[in-house]
């Protein structure tokens, strides 16, 4: 039996990348530390993945202070939505596939 694996984005493969955009699926913004406590992940290597996602324009960055603390804040963007559902319908049809 084949698998079809059209459909999956390269972009979400890592884990830490698909929980940023769950994450973001989910909520309006969400800022560096509230990502950071919820995927359990080092400063670094949220950024790095950050910076992947935003390089595609799956995610927008604003930066602000906040009683004189600078504070970041990422949003999904409309193309980061759509290929985040089409990178879920193709593992959803997989699966279903499977069965």
């Amino acid at each position: 039996m084949k698998i079809s694996i059209n459909g999956l984005h390269k972009a979400f493969e890592s884990r830490i990348r698909l929980g940023i955009m769950s994450a973001l699926a989910v909520n309006n913004a969400l800022d560096f530390s509230s990502l950071k406590d919820y995927l359990e992940v080092t400063d670094g290597n949220l950024a790095s993945h950050l910076k992947a996602l935003e390089k595609e324009d799956f995610i927008v960055v604003t930066k602000a202070f906040i009683d004189r603390k600078p504070n970041t804040k990422y949003t999904m963007t409309k193309q980061g939505r759509q290929a985040f559902e089409e990178h879920l319908t193709a593992l959803e049809n997989l699966i279903k596939s499977q069965k």
